[in-house]
């Protein structure tokens, strides 16, 4: 990144030794280091992100190339496809009509007072009134054996 060479570090350690002293210089280098090794995360922290993204770009051209040729051949196909079933059209449809009629679209409804459960209906606890209830026992039980 710099162009710094070892002479050039050592008479910057010369020169902070004689400006800071002997008792500051400790403080003074690990505060140094500290700073040096924030910018080195940060630079870093950028060059990887910078990276991610443009692999990300990547991605998303090729999934663009690929997802337009997808495409393409998925149109062609159903076109071809449709092509062909109109040749076979007459074969289905009674004479004197070209295409059958279309079914109206269908329309969400919402339920009416008719259609919603009324709370004299029996429910799923109790049982139904049409079919008959005997008073035997069933045929498991202990009273049928003998």
């Amino acid at each position: 990144m710099f162009d710094i060479g070892f002479l050039e570090l050592l008479i910057c350690a010369v020169i902070a030794l004689l400006v800071l002293g002997p008792e500051r210089l400790p403080t003074a280098a690990r505060a140094a280091g500290r700073w040096v090794g924030m910018a080195r995360r940060m630079v870093n922290q950028f060059s990887s992100e910078l990276e991610r993204q443009l692999k990300a770009e990547e991605l998303r051209q090729e999934l663009r190339k690929a997802g337009d040729v997808g495409l393409e051949d998925v149109q062609k196909t159903v076109k071809d496809a449709l092509a062909e079933a109109r040749k076979y059209e007459h074969m289905i449809l009674p004479e004197g009509q070209t295409r059958p009629p279309r079914p109206a679209p269908a329309t969400r409804r919402t339920p009416s007072a008719a259609d919603t459960p009324k709370a004299t209906d029996t429910g799923p606890d109790e049982p139904a009134r049409d079919t008959p209830q005997s008073n035997e026992p069933p045929s498991g039980s202990p009273e049928h054996r003998s």
